[in-house]
């Protein structure tokens, strides 16, 4: 099991900080795409995916007990 800790749009979408996944051995891709049929998570393509604290590409194995953060674009003025 995961832990996907979610902020900004991500956690307003659907009321929760943080979700428990049982997907261990797919790549962030997978997971990215997973995210986007099951909860309709459109802007995906332009987050920073980070797995233990570490930023990863979406070719990165996620492992079990892995803690992974979907950190949006961050904008300011």
């Amino acid at each position: 099991m995961i832990k996907l800790l979610l902020f900004a749009q991500f956690r307003d979408q659907i009321g929760k900080q943080e979700m428990q996944f049982p997907i261990e051995g797919k790549t962030v891709k997978e997971l990215k795409e997973i995210l986007k049929e099951s909860y309709s998570f459109d802007e995906l393509d332009s987050v920073m995916v980070a797995i233990n604290e570490e930023f990863v590409t979406d070719q990165e194995i996620i492992r079990e007990g892995d803690i992974i953060a979907l950190i949006p674009p961050v904008s300011g003025g």
